[in-house]
């Protein structure tokens, strides 16, 4: 509740949350809860951590509440209510689309998208209007950068918030920017748990790179060098026998709980007895969160990586190039 009201909530919302009325004025009297006018608190954490998502958060809802009736949450302001990641994106403005009125920008901070009618996937939540998680990502889709609404995308699949259906689904919806929503639908589903991590696939495949694997690397023996840990996030490449590690910054949020989460990881490390063993990492990549503003230097650090571990193998892969002529044409019957 408190995400959803930019960090503001009244006595009646603490109550729903099943705070009694004892419990919320001793919050109040120990400072854990500051009054900010009467019958309207925020945690005091809120209070000392505003940042530019908790501001954007408040002015929408400021609008949807006290503004014109048939309001609704469109864009990054929806992603916001959704609680999705926000990295990349613009919140200076609060984004709202409705059936009639002047488009663009206003001068109370507001970006007004009109659209008769305004079209499916909407929500009413809490009783505030707002696009389905789908559709906002179909929308930002169209003017943003590829990176942030890949991210994007990939946060609401792994909160089960979209499917790759749903945003295909949403993409053909639009009024125009059609194949671009439907290419940020078809990179979103590659199982990335953060930002950083859809940020590093992307570059990645854009570099024409092979994909990594969708199991973890296999466990090497601690020996206590870098390089070894891979308790942290990282991408398996088999058949080039490296292993890309990288800073998970921004986790994507999960309904499971985290119990949940290490016991899967731990039956994902578990080796199947039935199975040959994977092959030993032979190469490590180590990939900062500032890398990833370098996507040639990316791509040619992980290539280097690559070029490392054929060596150690001594395997070479033979280039298809040096293959005859007449060696792909058919032979006449």
């Amino acid at each position: 509740m408190t995400h959803i009201r930019g960090g503001v909530f009244t006595r009646a919302d603490a109550r729903a949350c099943g705070y009694p009325d004892p419990d919320i004025d001793s919050l109040l009297d120990t400072g854990g809860w500051r009054r900010i006018r009467p019958g309207t608190y925020a945690p005091h954490q809120t209070l000392t951590l505003v940042d530019d998502e908790m501001l954007h958060l408040r002015h929408l809802y400021q609008v949807l509440r006290s503004g014109e009736p048939g309001l609704i949450a469109s864009h990054q302001s929806a992603a916001a209510l959704h609680a999705l990641p926000l990295w990349g994106f613009d919140l200076n403005r609060v984004h709202v689309t409705a059936r009639t009125g002047r488009c663009g920008w206003h001068s109370d901070g507001v970006h007004r998208h009109v659209r008769d009618p305004v079209g499916p996937g909407v929500r009413t939540w809490n009783g505030l209007r707002l696009v389905s998680a789908a559709r906002a990502i179909a929308e930002l889709s169209v003017a943003s950068a590829l990176a942030p609404v890949v991210a994007l995308a990939g946060a609401a699949i792994y909160a089960g918030l979209a499917t790759p259906a749903s945003l295909k689904r949403a993409a053909n919806q639009l009024e125009r920017g059609v194949e671009r929503a439907r290419l940020v639908a078809s990179l979103a589903g590659t199982g990335s748990a953060s930002v950083a991590e859809s940020r590093l696939r992307l570059i990645l495949h854009e570099a024409e790179l092979p994909a990594p694997s969708p199991d973890p690397p296999p466990m090497p023996e601690p020996t206590g060098d870098f390089g070894t840990d891979l308790s942290g996030s990282s991408l398996w490449f088999p058949d080039e026998r490296t292993v890309v590690e990288f800073e998970p910054r921004i986790p994507f949020w999960s309904p499971h709980p985290d119990d949940s989460l290490e016991d899967a990881a731990a039956q994902a490390f578990a080796p199947d007895p039935g199975e040959p063993a994977a092959p030993a990492p032979l190469e490590y990549c180590w990939i900062s969160w500032p890398d990833l503003d370098q996507p040639a230097a990316v791509s040619s650090q992980v290539r280097a990586a690559f070029t490392r571990a054929t060596r150690r193998t001594g395997v070479r892969p033979f280039p298809l190039s040096r293959l005859p002529t007449n060696a792909s044409k058919p032979s006449p019957a």
